[in-house]
């Protein structure tokens, strides 16, 4: 054989990352037939193991010196079984090249957030509307590249697999653990409400339209005529006069009161799923479906036309102002949208070229900032007013199209079923991270899980049938999990390390104290404006 068991892979790695060592006389599984460890290797290989008595293995004070360590194909990882698995890559992992890490990061963050831009930018006025999205853009990028450098700041500790929840540990103790466990599953959980809300209003607006397209305007009718002959007629009104079928119909299909229960069948199964590889492999439908939007946007668009009239402090009939007190609103679900701060280091750790961090990951952001740009804007310069308001722009801007939009209802089915194999992916997110924090395992039984499970769907259902307004929702938990994870710790983080090195200046201190005021006062917007 040629591979090694993953948990002597995992320990082999780890430890060549420190102590690069391996053992004597021992077998080599390779594809060649067996050979003996040659005899310099077995002394640099007693070197090191000199070294290691001396420190710690955390500790690269006293870490082996480039000479004594040795070379690629004199590695080995030591199995108790009596033999020795020759290491062939440094991370064992397949390396990315940019344009698929740049793509990967896009495809993230392109979530439920940019079914809310038009509204948020109607929140804000069209004119501060689109500066604020450049504005949230470009610090919240600033503060995941402080992110992605945190944990190369710490000095004379292997850092290569910590996650930003390490580093916030390592500098403000279990508090730091804690809040960014407490802040992240803000961010998750938030995210599976605005979900169920959005997944009961595509479900509910598909039904609608296939009752009324398919089941109902095409429906054949048996009628009889004057003369008693009876015959088969297509019917092709809407609804006549007959509302029995319609009352009954409104009655177990409703958006609010019932859809969000049906879904708990189909969905509350799945969250208890062990494993989420299934539902991984269906990640590629989120690219597609905001492909098809942003199509669909453009189209609507050009059949539309274009609808602007600038106000810049007054209100009219048709039009807000281009300045609106309300510009928190949209802040609050810009920072929601522009959120990854808590998977960037797992995401480029898979760039081929590490050099290109920055670049790749700038580049990212500025596509983002581009879709959600590109949508914001043409939807709220398509909206037609006269003779409607911009006012009337929906926190989910499909919702400004009726069920019956052929295009619309595509793209209602598209994000339904994205939705539905996206959506244990969290759940599986919110299960590991806590259970692995509270528990120490991932799975520790049925009933916790379950227990979990019924918290996540009963918050869900109450969202969607008490308040379906996912503006609100993402702007909420936006601004909440970004006051931690986006604006406080990469700000802290970052001003400690360069105390600690002795580099840091006034102007450094007073720009990242200015981040931190600015997350709090995001957070206190979203409560006042």
């Amino acid at each position: 054989t040629t591979q090694a068991p993953s948990g002597l892979i995992h320990f082999g790695i780890s430890q060549i990352l420190t102590r690069p060592f391996h053992v004597e006389h021992r077998n080599i599984v390779e594809n060649e037939p067996s050979e003996r460890v040659s005899a310099e290797a077995s002394v640099l290989s007693s070197r090191v193991h000199y070294y290691s008595r001396l420190t710690a293995s955390s500790d690269r004070l006293l870490s082996p010196p480039d000479h004594v360590i040795p070379c690629q194909e004199e590695l080995y990882v030591y199995s108790p079984l009596g033999m020795a698995f020759k290491v062939t890559g440094g991370d064992g992992g397949a390396k990315n090249p940019s344009i698929i890490t740049i793509f990967a990061i896009w495809n993230t963050m392109m979530g439920t957030s940019i079914l809310s831009i038009p509204w948020g930018i109607k929140q804000a006025g069209f004119t501060l509307g689109i500066v604020l999205l450049i504005s949230m853009g470009l610090l919240t990028l600033y503060c995941c590249l402080r992110v992605l450098k945190s944990p190369k700041s710490i000095p004379y500790i292997d850092t290569s697999d910590w996650e930003f929840p390490d580093v916030c540990k390592y500098y403000f103790g279990k508090f730091g653990q804690w809040s960014s466990l407490v802040f992240s599953m803000v961010s998750l959980i938030g995210a599976m409400v605005v979900y169920w809300v959005l997944m009961s209003n595509f479900l509910f607006n598909t039904g609608k339209f296939i009752y009324s397209k398919i089941l109902y305007n095409y429906k054949l009718y048996k009628l009889i005529d004057s003369n008693g002959i009876s015959g088969l007629y297509l019917n092709t009104n809407n609804y006549g006069n007959d509302t029995s079928d319609t009352a009954v119909f409104d009655r177990w299909w409703s958006k609010t009161n019932t859809i969000p229960f049906y879904l708990i069948i189909l969905l509350l199964p799945l969250l208890n799923f062990r494993s989420a590889s299934f539902f991984a492999r269906f990640t590629f439908l989120g690219t597609i479906s905001v492909v098809y939007l942003i199509i669909l946007v453009t189209l609507k668009a050009i059949r539309l036309g274009f609808h602007l009239e600038f106000h810049w402090l007054e209100t009219t009939q048709f039009y807000v102002p281009e300045f609106r007190l309300l510009f928190p609103q949209l802040t609050g679900v810009l920072t929601l949208a522009f959120f990854i701060h808590n998977c960037i280091i797992t995401l480029m750790k898979s760039n081929k070229h590490q050099e290109n961090n920055v670049r790749d990951l700038s580049v990212a952001y500025l596509l983002v900032g581009l879709t959600y740009l590109y949508v914001g804007v043409l939807i709220f310069s398509a909206f037609p007013s006269p003779p409607l308001s911009k006012d009337c722009i929906e926190p989910n801007f499909l919702d400004n199209f009726p069920s019956s939009d052929v295009l619309v209802f595509v793209a209602r089915t598209c994000l339904l079923f994205q939705m539905t194999t996206v959506y244990p992916l969290l759940g599986y997110l919110v299960r590991v991270q806590m259970m692995s924090q509270v528990f120490g395992k991932h799975y520790p039984s049925f009933f916790h899980v379950f227990t979990l499970n019924i918290f996540i769907v009963g918050t869900g259902v109450c969202m969607a049938k008490y308040y379906p307004n996912i503006g609100s929702i993402i702007r909420y938990s936006g601004a909440t999990c970004g006051l931690a994870l986006v604006f406080v710790f990469p700000s802290l983080v970052h001003m400690i390390s360069q105390k600690r090195r002795g580099e840091l200046s006034w102007p450094s201190a007073i720009f990242h104290s200015l981040l931190i005021v600015l997350g709090v006062a995001n957070v206190a917007g979203q409560f006042f404006m």
